[in-house]
């Protein structure tokens, strides 16, 4: 069996369950999550795919409110499950190799870790909570546009924090005029944010758009199953927008995602951004 410690909002859990189960099916075996360091505004969201393949009564290991000598003596010399850590933010070939028995602890922030099964999980993360008559709605505008634009602004925890920094009104423009120069249909802008007052006050970006409020954070799968159905996508520095975008499986979208990721030069990830998808 392979464990996947789940931690963080939606997009790390998702990252987290798709190494986890690319591991997994790798080693014919199962996948169990371990959901007990999740709570508060990081609950926990794989429950809006019922599609996904995972085990959530299997044994696990001490956590760290079993007090810190049991947890620390299981991670130094622990073998059922072996504890293993991500040991970089970049994509590690090592990880193919990993036993059966292991733990895995990290964020596997590429999708080098799973390519392999890209259409199983895709199928995997298929949304199957039903919507509420202001999503269903949303959708269907969505599906109405020309050419739909998931654009996502994250705000909020990211105007304090010291490893991110909030995307400038200027990249989103860029993006835009990018896409536009494009021949094709005109395209309709749907802007996704925690802050959407923000958002509907500060962003114009010189096409139809529309600003996206009905969910709040709690809701936000919903907000993550409405991006997948645009038809191009203008990502925050988030994994959240990067599973909107990756989720949709129309080969003709156009992705663009920031260049400058992480808020200080000391982080890097190279294997973050798949092939085809625009940096500016």
């Amino acid at each position: 069996m392979i464990v996947a410690r789940l931690f963080g909002g939606l997009g790390n859990q998702l990252f987290q369950y798709a190494a986890g189960r690319a591991l997994a099916d790798r080693l014919a075996t199962d996948l169990a999550v371990d959901t007990r360091y999740l709570g508060g505004d990081r609950a926990f969201g794989l429950d809006h795919f019922a599609n996904a393949r995972y085990r959530t009564d299997a044994p696990l290991p001490p956590a760290k409110s079993d007090g810190l000598l049991r947890y620390g003596l299981w991670r130094l010399f622990g073998r059922s499950p072996r504890f293993h850590r991500e040991r970089g933010l970049g994509f590690d070939p090592g990880f193919l190799d990993l036993p059966n028995g292991t733990y895995l602890h990290g964020y596997w922030q590429s999708e080098r870790y799973f390519a392999a099964i890209a259409d199983r999980l895709r199928h995997d993360l298929a949304f199957t909570t039903p919507p509420d008559p202001a999503n269903a709605e949303m959708a269907a505008r969505i599906d109405a546009a020309p050419r739909a634009v998931s654009v996502h602004v994250r705000r909020g925890d990211y105007l304090a924090s010291g490893s991110y920094a909030a995307c400038p009104p200027d990249y989103y423009r860029q993006a835009i005029a990018r896409l536009s120069d494009e021949p094709g249909p005109p395209l309709t802008c749907f802007v996704f944010s925690n802050d959407p007052a923000w958002a509907r006050d500060n962003l114009d970006l010189g096409v139809e758009q529309v600003v996206v409020d009905i969910n709040d954070e709690a809701r936000g799968a919903f907000d993550l199953h409405l991006m997948s159905r645009c038809a191009d996508h203008v990502l925050a520095n988030s994994t959240f927008s990067w599973w909107g975008a990756w989720l949709d499986p129309a080969p003709d979208k156009r992705v663009i995602a920031p260049a400058n990721w992480f808020g200080t030069a000391k982080l890097s990830n190279p294997d973050l951004i798949p092939e085809g998808w625009l940096r500016l």
